[in-house]
């Protein structure tokens, strides 16, 4: 017997104005108030949402957004940041847990939520696919995105249907996260995405659109959509939420680490997404006074995250108490985060607390957090083993004769010339590194000889290429560079080649305190091993 469901239209509406009523409706099927309901919206102006556990500074590039009247807000789901522009339908399902069968995880639900989608696009043509986590794919292009939220016992799932798409403003909205192009095996938005229209020439209407997608949940749920409106309550509701999901407490959610000192933070790519810890220690009581957990990873319940760094707060920073309270958090919320296991936020949480040790070398906590480690014992690489200083060919002048040839001619006149004085004066060999093969290829060089690097690099080609530079098992730290690199510019696939045509600045100050810490390693050599996670 089919049961019956509310489909709502709710048209063009702002960020804000779709954020509060995906909180509203939520909660008033939590309190059993509607019936199970499938919304379709639209958004206008176009706006970037972030996920409820992002960054938005880091997520978003707000000058240009400002400038070019795009909306920005927050989702109450979690995931990562997305572009939607008037071309863009989102379709979203507010149920009761117990109308889903065969549901017992929430990477289940994943799955059979996005059946409806894949099927109403097979019907115009199109051979979608899903692709775990949470994606609709056609030959191996993201078409749709997906995610979601529960909430007493109901629950929130969401997606995106590309029928056209404005790739330029996508791309200079966002600071789209390097790690997913690499792990997608793609070199450019156009061969990750895709949308209706290029796939088949044209596109339908919305109403096509909306007609066909009606259709399919219908099917696909055995129930029968019937036309309705917003409640009383809920448009009470949205009344009285609205002012807060436009304010900047909720775009910010106070989520932005705390101005001061002892701020630590590390970053790492995992199968669940990119995930950041930061925290603010207080060295004198040794504990941690707040910490922040963001990524693009989803998690069930909402709440688990910011229930995590409550439970963290103010709490010891010794590896045996975070390990008990992680895992203790996990089991009494029930926390599940796709891809990540707590082991993975322990690992993290310790690495970040480990800068601390380089205080030992007269390196700040802000310098400290430039510096990614490739190594679990530092000074095992400061005494003796480091004989290796790599640098970018994107540092040099842009008309230095040797800007595409390894080697400086030590002129003085950018910085790669005063990082090659530094390496040389402590008896490191210098290269300049000029493509991502050459890379690799030094690094077997570096691993035959049985040593360990020191090397700059911005973070986007960090995190991009950490597995590659995990799978070399060669001991390094790499420091972060400044200025506008090709990954911030767009430029990246010239990077890989060795042609791009910009110029970065390397942190001299930094990079000088380490080779200094090379130079005097006697001075490390009787004193207790420094251990970086």
């Amino acid at each position: 017997m089919k049961s019956f469901w509310r489909v709502l239209d709710t048209g063009f509406k702002s960020a804000a104005e779709n954020m509060a009523l995906d909180d509203v409706i939520l909660d008033c099927k939590a309190m059993e108030l509607i019936p199970n309901t499938i919304r379709f919206l639209r958004f206008k102006p176009p706006c970037v949402l972030i996920g409820y556990h992002q960054d938005v500074e880091h997520e978003v590039r707000l000058d240009y957004v400002k400038a070019n009247n795009i909306d920005v807000n927050r989702r109450i789901t979690g995931g990562g940041a997305i572009y939607f522009d008037e071309n863009t339908i989102g379709w979203e399902i507010f149920a009761s847990k117990s109308s889903i069968e065969d549901c017992n995880k929430i990477e289940d639900l994943f799955e059979i939520m996005c059946k409806a989608p894949i099927k109403a696009l097979r019907k115009i043509g199109i051979n979608a696919t899903f692709r775990p986590k949470n994606d609709i794919e056609v030959n191996g292009r993201k078409i749709s995105g997906t995610g979601g939220t529960e909430r007493g016992c109901a629950f929130l799932f969401q997606g995106t249907l590309l029928t056209d798409f404005d790739i330029e403003s996508m791309i200079k909205s966002l600071r789209i996260p390097i790690v997913k192009l690499k792990d997608k095996g793609i070199q450019s938005v156009k061969q990750r995405i895709t949308c209706v229209k290029w796939e088949l020439g044209y596109t339908l209407t919305y109403e096509e659109f909306k007609r066909l997608l009606i259709e399919c949940f219908e099917e696909t749920f055995n129930i029968e959509l019937i036309e309705g409106g917003l409640s009383e309550k809920e448009e009470r509701l949205l009344s009285e939420r609205l002012p807060y999901f436009q304010s900047p407490e909720w775009l910010y959610l106070d989520r932005r680490a705390p101005e001061e000192s002892g701020i630590v933070r590390a970053i790492d790519k995992t199968k669940g997404g990119l995930i950041e810890v930061t925290l603010s220690l207080d060295k004198r009581a040794k504990v941690i006074k707040s910490i922040l957990i963001t990524g693009d990873f989803f998690v069930t319940p909402a709440r688990g995250i910011l229930d995590l760094e409550a439970a963290l707060k103010f709490s010891s920073y010794d590896e045996e108490s975070i390990k008990k309270i992680v895992t203790s958090t996990f089991k009494r919320y029930n926390i599940q985060i796709v891809g990540i296991e707590p082991q993975t936020i322990i690992n993290l949480i310790l690495e970040a607390i480990n800068k601390m040790r380089y205080e030992e070398l007269g390196i700040s906590l802000e310098e400290a957090n430039s510096i990614y480690s490739l190594t679990k014992d530092l000074s095992s690489l400061l005494n003796g083993n480091c004989k290796y200083l790599l640098l970018p060919y994107c540092s040099k002048l842009l008309s230095c004769s040797l800007r595409k040839e390894e080697g400086c001619s030590l002129c003085g006149l950018c910085s790669v010339g005063e990082a090659y004085k530094l390496g040389q004066e402590a008896g490191l060999i210098v290269k300049t590194i000029q493509n991502f093969e050459h890379l690799m290829e030094t690094l077997k060089e570096i691993k035959k000889s049985n040593s360990s690097y020191i090397g700059c690099c911005c973070e986007a080609f960090y995190i991009k290429h950490l597995d590659d530079l995990r799978e070399t098992k060669v001991p390094a730290l790499l420091i972060d560079i400044d200025d506008k690199t090709c990954y911030d510019l767009g430029k990246e696939d010239e990077a890989y080649k060795g042609s791009f045509e910009g110029q970065t600045t390397l942190k001299l100050d930094l990079l000088k305190k380490l080779i200094e810490a090379i130079r005097f390693k006697d001075h490390f050599q009787n004193k207790e091993s420094v251990q970086l996670s």
